[in-house]
């Protein structure tokens, strides 16, 4: 199992089985609110667009969304939000990025300092794991959605760069500035995705074994549990035979 979306994706298959829907609409929330402060019109804020729709791809309810494009034009609560962007290395050497929006520097650095330490990873500076990573758009739909060819064909027309389908999905990625484009594109043939955001994909992979993969799961967790984080990515790879194990 490879790190980065498939690690989001399972945050999001446990968040819904363990209750924890609200968790994941706030953090939404919190990125419309922010993306709202440069304007309320998803038509003319293109990460505005970008936001809601990765709300809607997790089923957040209209009301809600509009609730936070008001809060975050309005000012006030979204211009407490910070965003900042913490880089630095997990068990066996797995490089990560984690997005935070707070409204406390000092407790959030504090928080994803002190995850870090007690799962056996360190901090690093800034930019000190970022040229691992590409940033770009993505988007995946079930593989249900359409045929390997189908997608294939309509994600290039779209302006994609690349399409991976397996067995439980097609991942499109795409140049940021084009996803809202390549989305809409996808949206009008096949419907919405199950995701669509903007993520950190890193350019290689490392290797976990049995060893290191249960520590770098539990820092994943707990980072993911953390409020202030948005998201996490990270370089990591899961043999197969290693996954069986863990999961045995």
């Amino acid at each position: 199992m490879a790190g980065h979306s498939k690690f989001k994706n399972i945050m999001h298959r446990k968040g819904a089985q363990d209750a924890k829907r609200a968790k994941i609409f706030a953090r939404h929330a919190k990125e419309i609110m922010v993306a709202a402060r440069d304007g309320d019109d998803p038509d003319m804020n293109a990460r505005l667009r970008a936001a809601i729709a990765a709300a809607k791809a997790q089923n957040m309810p209209n009301d809600k969304i509009d609730r936070a494009v008001r809060k975050g034009s309005g000012g006030g609560e979204a211009d407490a939000y910070e965003e900042i962007r913490y880089e630095g290395y997990g068990p066996g050497g797995i490089a990560m990025i984690v997005d935070v929006l707070t409204d406390n520097r000092n407790r959030a650095a504090s928080d994803i300092r002190a995850t870090f330490s007690k799962h056996g990873g360190n901090l690093g500076e800034t930019n000190s794991v970022a040229f691992m990573f590409d940033r770009v758009g993505q988007i995946q739909y079930p593989t249900d959605a359409a045929s390997a060819d189908d997608m294939f064909e309509a994600a290039l027309e779209a302006g994609a760069s690349d399409v991976e389908s397996s067995q439980d999905r097609h991942e499109i990625t795409c140049d940021p500035d084009e996803m809202n484009v390549v989305r809409e594109a996808l949206e009008d043939r096949f419907g919405g995705p199950a995701v669509a955001a903007l993520v950190w994909k890193p350019k290689n992979t490392v290797d976990v074994d049995e060893s290191k993969a249960a520590s770098l799961f539990k820092l994943l967790h707990a980072l993911d549990d953390n409020d202030y984080v948005q998201n996490v990515s990270a370089n990591f790879d899961v043999p197969e035979e290693v996954m069986a194990k863990l999961n045995s």
